[in-house]
């Protein structure tokens, strides 16, 4: 008996009932893309247009679990057969970010407020920064304010490279981002830049500290690499990760998700990279993972290259080439495998700035055991975990409330 989740990062699918909160009421990650194919959105390098085309996933219902959570008529076939349990759920957690997310659907909601720095320059406390190129001896630090990580690096990356002074940034997150160019700065410097940055930030309540890496000659030539690393703070209660783990199960960690759990009950972390690397990582392990396991798969890019770059046209294309895998995903799971597709927030590429959106997050669970139909909506991410610890037979998750009976 095994367990998958599969997190496509920022799919929201409507903005949640308390989205005004944070400035997002009528965000929309999925419908606003919808919408924007439906009237021909494409791109200049002729990387797609027209309609969105995602009929596996429509098949798992994701398009009824957007009407459910909207209301609204979108531009969206309706399939004849819906293969899934479908709902959305609402975050309890106090932000949208990353950490936020993912620690909620496996049943540990983040009810308290991690700090976020101000959209002043500078954005960080002068006691952070003074720590940080004292116990790190640097030269001194760039940037210093809320920015667009590709932007920030074209509009910085020579003055870095020039200067040795790695560049300091934030988002609406609880965030320290560190950006530094691999070659002339080095990769294994600027990890260990990012080691103390943890230590210092620990007494400032922030969730992560993100290294940035880039490559490049130049404005025009600079590129962020795959070596990106979080260091995440620890989870601040047990997790589903860590129930199954402490239980003699075996939790496969693929992509992000190590960093983002602090490598806390965790069994093998896999790296993988791009919508295709991620899934042939996830297809091997499932393929070749025990019984008794977790498997737990986060797809990055929907975030980092679309939504948070207001990129529709490459969010709808990745869209479309994850959902030209999942019949042969499908047609690989074990009979008493269960699968959960669902995201962490929202990202609406067509949304003012670059930051998360306070969404609802879709919820499509599938498998030989699993009787398709609807699922309405859950009050929190943690009904994901409570459901999983159900299926893997481990004590009662603290918050959630499982939809398998459903």
């Amino acid at each position: 008996m095994r367990a998958i989740i599969a997190v496509l990062d920022s799919l929201g699918v409507g903005a949640a009932a308390d989205a005004a909160r944070f400035g997002d009421e009528g965000a929309n990650t999925l419908g606003h893309i919808l919408s924007a194919c439906a009237v021909g959105a494409g791109d200049e390098s002729g990387l797609r247009k027209g309609p969105l085309e995602i009929p596996n996933l429509l098949a798992l219902g994701l398009g009824e679990a957007m009407r459910e959570a909207t209301k609204e008529i979108l531009p969206l076939g309706k399939p004849e057969r819906i293969t899934a349990k479908y709902g959305f759920a609402a975050e309890t957690s106090c932000g949208k970010d990353t950490p936020s997310g993912h620690w909620e659907m496996v049943g540990l909601p983040v009810t308290f407020q991690w700090r976020t720095f101000p959209k002043t320059i500078p954005s960080f406390p002068e006691s952070l920064t003074a720590a940080l190129i004292e116990k790190a001896h640097l030269p001194g630090v760039l940037g210093n304010c809320h920015a667009s990580g590709t932007a920030i690096i074209e509009n910085l990356g020579t003055e870095h490279m020039a200067s040795g002074k790695p560049i300091l940034y934030t988002s609406g997150d609880s965030v320290v981002q560190i950006a530094a160019h691999e070659k002339t700065f080095g990769l294994e410097r600027l990890y260990d830049v990012c080691a103390i940055a943890r230590n210092i930030v620990d007494d400032y309540n922030v969730g992560r500290v993100i290294a940035r890496p880039f490559i490049g000659a130049g404005p025009g030539d600079f590129k962020r690499t795959h070596n990106r690393k979080d260091l995440s703070t620890p989870p601040h209660g047990p997790t589903l990760l860590d129930s199954l783990y402490e239980s003699g199960g075996t939790v496969i960690a693929i992509g992000k998700i190590g960093d983002i759990f602090a490598h806390r009950g965790i069994t093998k972390t896999l790296k993988a990279h791009g919508i295709e690397g991620t899934f042939d990582c996830l297809m091997d392990q499932v393929k070749h993972a025990p019984d008794n396991c977790l498997i737990f798969a986060n797809f990055v890019d929907f975030d980092t290259l679309y939504g948070h770059r207001r990129n529709v046209p490459g969010y709808a294309a990745a869209l479309e080439l994850f959902d030209t895998f999942l019949p042969a995903f499908q047609s690989s799971l074990q009979a008493d495998d269960i699968v959960i597709f669902t995201a962490d927030h929202g990202c609406d590429p067509t949304w003012p700035g670059s930051d998360h959106t306070r969404e609802y997050i879709p919820i499509l669970t599938f498998g030989g055991q699993v009787t398709p139909g609807p699922i309405g909506r859950r009050a929190s991410f943690a009904d994901i975990g409570q459901s999983l610890a159900q299926h893997l037979n481990l004590p009662p998750m603290r918050f959630g409330k499982s939809f398998l009976s459903s």
